[in-house]
């Protein structure tokens, strides 16, 4: 199960705490009404997010945290580090995105025992490349729960995965709109489901889509 921050539905609780697994972002605004059931916290583990994370003591004292056996950080430092001369051009006002904080989070789970996860960078580039395909406007990098999608039908092609909390909505630089589209691709294809969602029949699927 994997937990996006976005509204979960009444009643869903109860099913995202029966999952095996459950991955849960960064502040994990979707425990409580999402559930409380927390193996995994996925990290934005660059820039601002990543300081306002490490910097907070209620974020290390807070009980989806504090639970959960594994942080995975979203961000490859070596493609953030390559994307940070691209980025003063193109964005002068992100000039701490790409500011790194992995090792700080290896640091923390070594202090609390828990397993660090560093998401490699061929999942970032897939995600680019099977996102092309929606001709996106320009954006900056896909969505952590983009990246762990595909991190999690990666790992494990054989188990079943599905999504809750996810609107598709959120930071202008995200390409949700192609997100939406890839991620329904994905539903058509047998290789997600959405909690609580609508989901396309396969006549809705279109041949040209990405293969999985």
């Amino acid at each position: 199960m994997i937990v996006g921050n976005g509204e979960v539905g009444e009643g869903e609780a109860g099913i995202i705490d029966a999952a095996d697994f459950v991955v849960r972002f960064n502040d994990c605004r979707s425990y409580g009404a999402g559930g409380s059931r927390t193996d995994a916290i996925a990290v934005c583990n660059t820039g601002r997010p990543a300081k306002a994370m490490l910097g907070s003591p209620e974020w290390r004292a807070h009980p989806g945290v504090v639970s959960a056996r594994e942080i995975w950080s979203v961000r490859d430092p070596e493609k953030f580090a390559a994307m940070r001369v691209p980025l003063d051009v193109s964005h002068p006002d992100l000039d701490d995105f790409c500011d790194d904080y992995t090792e700080a989070f290896g640091a923390f789970c070594a202090e609390t025992g828990k397993a660090h996860v560093v998401i490699d960078k061929s999942i970032h580039e897939a995600v680019d490349a099977s996102l092309s395909a929606f001709a996106p406007a320009p954006y900056v990098v896909p969505s952590s729960g983009m990246i762990v999608i595909a991190e999690v039908l990666s790992k494990f092609p054989g188990a079943e995965v599905m999504l809750a909390g996810f609107g598709h909505v959120g930071w202008e630089w995200h390409p949700f709109a192609a997100e939406r589209q890839l991620v329904d691709g994905y539903i058509a294809a047998g290789r997600l489901r959405r909690l609580g969602g609508k989901t396309l029949e396969q006549d809705d699927f279109r041949p040209g889509w990405p293969k999985i």
